[in-house]
């Protein structure tokens, strides 16, 4: 099992990107996780739903499963946010697992940036960035960078960027978090 982290700011297309390089990586025959980092009080439960309900009345998790799937919500409740390493031992066994966000840990990642957003480059202040993916060119980046809507090389860049699960894990419990500038939200 590999890891590659996937970082950007908000509105840079990394929900898109990762829509897009999934497929490409399935049809290369690997299997692939994803591990998302939500901001805020994030639900996937909806009220009135009985799972909904076993939350509200306190369970600390509800596992709700079909003959499709199943999913476990556990509620944090007086719990501090688990760091990432705590969340990738949770994950089954697949090839690859790409995280979305996390953009303060030491896992290794790859940067995806639109000049649009109007937002600064991640790299100089967030460890472990190993390639780009954007439509302009990163001054003060040497390493490998590919275009937004170049998704083969999109998988490439990730695949090559990916860590066996056991390092990165060893790096994230031996690091804390970096600190990073607030950006202010953007307008509308």
């Amino acid at each position: 099992m590999k890891v590659v982290g996937l970082a950007g700011w908000s509105g840079a297309g990394k929900t898109t990107l990762l829509t897009r390089v999934i497929p490409v990586l399935r049809g290369r025959g690997l299997s692939v996780s994803t591990l998302k980092h939500a901001h805020h009080a994030f639900d996937i439960d909806r009220p009135g739903k009985d799972s909904h309900e076993h939350r509200l009345a306190g369970a600390t998790e509800v596992l709700v499963a079909s003959g499709r799937r199943w999913a476990l919500m556990h509620e944090l409740r007086e719990e501090t946010e688990p760091r990432l390493a705590d969340l990738l031992v949770r994950l089954s066994p697949v090839e690859l697992v790409i995280v979305e966000g996390f953009k303060r840990e030491a896992h290794p990642k790859v940067e995806i940036h639109r000049a649009a957003n109007a937002k600064p480059w991640l790299f100089p202040d967030i460890p472990d960035v190993r390639a780009l993916l954007s439509d302009v060119a990163a001054p003060g980046f040497s390493g490998p960078r590919a275009d937004l809507d170049a998704i083969e090389m999109a998988a490439d860049l990730l695949l090559a960027a990916a860590d066996p699960l056991d390092g990165v894990l060893d790096l994230l419990r031996r690091t804390e978090p970096v600190e990073l500038a607030r950006q202010p939200r953007k307008a509308g």
